[in-house]
């Protein structure tokens, strides 16, 4: 594959905006699967205030996504991780969100990080960085996160079920397991050296 940069989206990428959001929703078409659509403003406004992620191959867009933040900080959703046709299967999606995840962390290292994703690619992702499914009622209570929902088309399926449920999966990180795991570690690891 050729050079590919990962970086920080800026105010220079919002020439992109428009292309990544076609390539969102025909994404979605192509699976099957709704998303909660987004303008290309908004994606705009995510890159200038540096709340957005890129791969560029070339200088031209081959990855992109998000941050977004609920609840006063405490949750934080990296969304709308989006590989263009030419780059899917050659490990960019990981690396883009590995990216975005580990700069996402360092900047809100207290927040719980959480994603709603029909794709299994995501969600294999997202458990090698320590992401586990969840029911919906560990994720964000913020209204304005629902409401996004209200584009997707699985929506009626989502207020069916009284959002406990729909036809994503939620997956929620948390840094006190993340933080538990390794004192199991460092506990494991000293009573075999005592043991020694």
């Amino acid at each position: 594959m050729k050079a590919v940069v990962i970086r920080v989206a800026s105010e220079n990428d919002e020439i992109f905006a428009s292309k990544i959001c076609d390539e969102m929703e025909a994404s979605a078409k192509a699976r099957g699967t709704g998303i909660a659509k987004r303008s290309p403003f908004y994606l705009a406004e995510k890159m200038r205030k540096g709340q957005a992620y890129i791969a560029l191959v070339e200088g031209d867009v081959a990855g992109f996504c998000y941050t977004e933040t609920w609840s006063d900080g405490a949750y934080i959703a990296n969304s709308r991780l989006i590989i263009f046709p030419a780059f899917r299967m050659s490990g960019l999606a990981r690396d883009l969100k590995n990216f975005a995840f580990n700069a996402s962390r360092k900047a809100n290292p207290h927040a719980k990080f959480f994603g709603l994703t029909t794709s299994l690619a995501v969600m294999n992702i997202n458990s090698e960085l320590g992401y586990r499914p969840v029911t919906f009622s560990e994720l964000t209570k913020d209204e304005d996160f629902w409401d996004s929902c209200k584009s997707c088309v699985n929506y009626p399926t989502l207020q069916s079920k009284e959002r406990k449920n729909c036809l994503c999966t939620a997956m929620l990180f948390d840094p006190l397991w993340e933080a538990r795991k390794l004192e199991r570690q460092k506990n494991n690891t000293e009573l075999k050296v005592q043991n020694l």
